[in-house]
């Protein structure tokens, strides 16, 4: 078999079968089950088990080959057969936690890793098994206790400090989150992606932008860490590394809406107004109602003295099904810049419908009405401002000339 010569190797194993000893068969299926022959390796230890019923090293190995072959109810039936006072029955107890615990059967799973731990309270093992189980389904605190308990355990195969860091970022300890991952040296971009999110929730910045920077070195390809990498750039004052950051996100991820929407912010920043609407007219092309996106072209619009322009993309954003109050004031206002009072009034009535607690809106709607000779419709509207506002005694003394005129 080490030579690669995989047939003469299992002949050599058949023509012995018929006259090997039980010893022998034993060595065979471990043979078997070393090379990945797990029918091979099943059918013996089947036949062996019937001559050796209390055989619990017989049952472990046949339950980890139905494990592998998806038969978790033959596994789960066999290793329920270990009795207790076995020298097997703590690890039958953690095998079968594991196996209901990927059946969703939770409390189950729970029940069986307690009994194992009253068995053996120092095994470190089953404490590695209950912070298993608690991380998975979120109950992060008692996670984090067995895990602790665990870090005794020698476990390759379960990155104990990457999930005590995950589980204290959840309980919102992110400062000892942090003490846990500067102990991993896991360039898996997932972990290295919640390690750089812990560290700016922890306002670590400097790590956050060296831990996502070393990110995007590994993997490219990863488009959530541009997003965060440039935020943390802006909160840094690195405008220019946040809006490059951006760019370089946009080149991999062109349809990320959210991106288009923060490189145009962070381009008005830089005073790149070119840049700027270009960018957020690309996050409202891929989603008429991105409401962010919308507003904020529409205040560029304004800064360039655009009136027409604001009038016909909130018409389009209504034609795509774009439904906000706030448009409705804006499209008022562009109006008003180009003297359609008429089609003003329309929409600040529209707007009315949902915008009547808004004491700005309300103040604005009242003067307009004022100016279109509407003064007690103005009135109505500046009562109501008052009912939320009554400490104004400008717009108190306005109301009361209203009504005298």
């Amino acid at each position: 078999m080490e030579m690669d010569k995989v047939d003469e190797a299992l002949k050599l194993i058949r023509k012995q079968m018929t006259k090997a000893s039980d010893e022998e068969l034993y060595w065979y299926a471990e043979f078997y089950l070393h090379w990945g022959f797990l029918v091979e390796a099943e059918e013996i230890l089947s036949r062996l088990l019937i001559n050796y019923p209390e055989e619990s090293e017989l049952k472990l190995y046949l339950t980890d080959i139905y494990i592998e072959q998806d038969n978790d109810e033959k596994a789960i039936d066999l290793l329920n057969s270990i009795p207790k006072g076995d020298d097997a029955y703590l690890q039958a107890l953690v095998a079968l936690a594991d196996l209901y615990q990927s059946q969703g059967l939770f409390e189950v799973a729970e029940q069986k890793l307690l009994q194992a731990k009253e068995l053996n309270p120092s095994e470190p093992i089953i404490d590695l098994g209950l912070g298993e189980l608690y991380y998975s389904f979120g109950d992060f605190k008692r996670a984090i206790t067995f895990y602790e308990k665990a870090l005794k355990s020698d476990v390759h195969d379960i990155p104990i400090h990457e999930r005590l860091a995950e589980s204290y970022a959840n309980v919102g300890e992110y400062e000892v989150a942090l003490t846990y991952y500067e102990k991993t040296d896991s360039k898996n971009p997932d972990v290295l992606f919640k390690y750089g999110v812990t560290a700016y929730q922890a306002d670590r910045k400097d790590i956050a932008i060296h831990v996502w920077e070393e990110l995007i070195e590994e993997d490219p390809y990863y488009h959530t860490a541009y997003m965060q990498l440039a935020k943390a750039y802006e909160d840094e004052e690195l405008l220019n590394d946040a809006y490059e950051t951006t760019l370089k996100g946009l080149k991999l991820d062109e349809f990320n809406k959210e991106l288009y929407y923060l490189a145009g912010t962070l381009a008005h920043k830089c005073n790149l107004d070119v840049e700027s609407e270009k960018h957020i007219r690309e996050a409202v092309n891929l989603d008429m109602d991105y409401k962010e996106a919308v507003l904020f072209l529409i205040e560029l619009l304004k800064l360039k003295a655009k009136p027409e322009e604001i009038i016909e993309l909130i018409r389009m954003v209504k034609e795509y099904g774009g439904d906000d109050p706030l448009y409705d004031w804006e499209i008022a206002r562009a109006y008003i810049e180009i003297e359609s009072y008429n089609d003003a009034l329309n929409h600040y009535k529209e707007a009315y419908n949902s915008l009547q607690h808004d004491n700005d809106f309300l103040k604005e709607y009242g003067y307009f009405l004022v100016e279109e000779g509407k003064s007690l419709e103005a009135i109505k509207v500046f009562t109501t401002y008052l009912e939320q506002d009554p400490q104004d005694d400008e717009i108190m003394e306005y109301v009361n000339r209203l009504k005298q005129m």
